[in-house]
């Protein structure tokens, strides 16, 4: 039976709830009726016991249809603008927007020699020297390729012992006719923009150039082999750090035998992001991609990472705010009351982390002043409002099998977990860093599927993972891929990351 969440389709995902939504209503019937015939067998009418049935079924169909039909937010209903706050002058259009990077080009513009004339006099109108009007327009230049041919010059000897060849351009492949320029950007509108190869041939025939999907992988696939040691780098570096973020997503391997759904494991620190992609996202996998770490990692919920965790020695096991602030956001409208309390509380936890900014572009001293103030802000603030949720989490009164009560034992089964950031102020608040690293991936799988081949999935996994990095570091992407790959090219073997770009 295919699961729920496994569905793509959105058309057919609608159809499933509805059937699930008439299942559940027959179920309301036949429960109900059952219950009347306990309550008749002991004597009462099972009103109450029916009441609570009917409410937990009717709790599970409410939040079907909102997974099927609803919009997807953690936005609370108070997060919306005031109706009450006074109102804002319309804007008219955005403005004009400053484009430091667009170099600017001088365009002249003559007024014709039959309308020289003056409409006083019938004179001759005299060109102003230096005055003029001026405004800016932003054109764009088509995209060109072109056939560079290389002439390598040869020199010899008078004496005829010696003959020598100039050197030609670095090549991507020996003999290839393709640049490494051609390939980086082949690369880019992929695994950056999202273009899949079959796409990338319809525009690029728009342009001028004849060329097919099976060559523009090659070019993918000759320029993940000069970057190999660059990724593999990437994954020492991340595995160093103190502590690293870490979740997965799914990724789909297109054979012919059909689909199949493999999985990505990313982890992630500030200024680092590393993918893998393997066919399952058991322990076994994660323990081959976190061996021998001995740091902090961020996680939700996820056993696998448990279960490694208590197999120790190893890394320390960290969980996330966010995930247990989604649990509340997404019963909110069944109990109102209840989830008002502990999401306000964790609405007050953000808010001290606000005060304080921690980030990769700090240095020496300035890093050691934000993480001082940053620990004394949770030692004093922070830690007794992790006590009223606490409190109120031993406090708050809500049925067996609620969902309410399964989010209070969500939290409460990861509160070791949830207490860490307390102890340690370079330890983060929450697991969204890891999330914002996998949304490119994410997108990308919606865009072109998945990869055919097991090579295509590390491939994949290798240009996410350097992209990304690239753009935490504040570089540009395409330019990283084309200054790595050209030090690999002329140095075998180079591992270029995108650290040593942006310092």
């Amino acid at each position: 039976m295919l699961a729920v969440e496994q569905i793509d389709n959105p058309e057919l995902l609608k159809q499933v709830a509805v059937l699930l939504a008439k299942e559940n209503e027959r179920l309301h019937t036949r429960i109900a009726e059952l219950l009347r015939q306990l309550a008749a067998t002991r004597g009462g009418d099972g009103q109450a016991e029916l009441a609570l049935e009917l409410a937990k079924l009717q709790e599970r169909v409410n939040a079907l249809q909102q997974k099927a039909f609803g919009a997807s937010s953690e936005k609370r209903p108070g997060d919306a603008p005031s109706a009450a706050a006074p109102a804002r002058d319309r804007q008219r259009g955005h403005g004009h927007r400053a484009q430091p990077q667009l170099p600017v080009e001088d365009v002249p513009h003559d007024l014709p020699a039959d309308e020289r004339k003056c409409s006083a006099c019938d004179g001759t109108l005299d060109e102003w020297k230096g005055q003029h009007e001026e405004s800016e327009e932003i054109t764009v230049i088509q995209r060109q390729f072109l056939i560079l041919k290389h002439q390598r010059k040869k020199y010899r000897c008078k004496c005829n012992g010696a003959v020598v060849t100039a050197p030609g351009p670095d090549k991507l492949v020996p003999g290839g006719r393709y640049s490494v320029e051609f390939a980086v950007e082949v690369a880019a509108a992929k695994y950056l923009d999202h273009l899949p190869l079959e796409r990338q041939v319809r525009i690029m025939e728009r342009d001028g150039l004849l060329v097919d999907s099976h060559t523009l992988w090659d070019q993918l696939n000759a320029l993940a082999r000069h970057l190999g040691p660059t990724y593999r780098e990437l994954a020492r570096k991340v595995l160093s750090s103190h502590y690293l973020h870490a979740d997965e997503t799914w990724w789909r391997l297109m054979n012919q035998r059909g689909s199949k759904r493999w999985w990505s494991w990313c982890l992630a620190t500030p200024d680092a992001v590393f993918h893998t992609i393997v066919p399952s996202r058991n322990t076994e996998e994660l323990r081959k991609l976190l061996d021998g770490y001995r740091g902090f990692v961020m996680t939700d919920g996820y056993a696998a990472y448990q279960s490694l965790a208590r197999a120790g020695p190893g890394f320390t096991l960290g969980h996330c705010w966010a995930h247990v602030r989604r649990e509340y956001i997404e019963i909110q409208q069944y109990y109102p009351e209840e989830t008002t309390v502990v999401l306000d509380l964790i609405g007050e936890l953000y808010a001290v982390e606000r005060l304080v900014k921690v980030d990769s572009r700090l240095t020496g001293s300035d890093t050691d002043e934000a993480l001082a103030l940053r620990a004394r802000l949770r030692s004093e603030r922070s830690r007794s409002i992790v006590d009223q949720i606490k409190n109120w989490a031993y406090g708050v009164q809500a049925t067996p099998e609620s969902s309410l009560r399964k989010a209070v034992g969500y939290m409460l089964g990861l509160w070791p977990g949830l207490l860490r950031f307390l102890d340690d102020p370079r330890l983060p608040l929450d697991n969204n860093q890891v999330e914002r690293a996998l949304r490119s991936m994410v997108v990308g799988r919606k865009d072109h599927y998945g990869s055919r081949s097991k090579r295509g999935t590390e491939v994949a996994a290798l240009f996410y993972s350097l992209i990304e990095t690239a753009k935490a570091c504040g570089v540009e992407p395409r330019s990283y891929l084309l200054e790595a790959t050209r030090r690999a090219i002329k140095a075998p073997g180079t591992a270029f990351l995108p650290h040593d770009l942006a310092h």
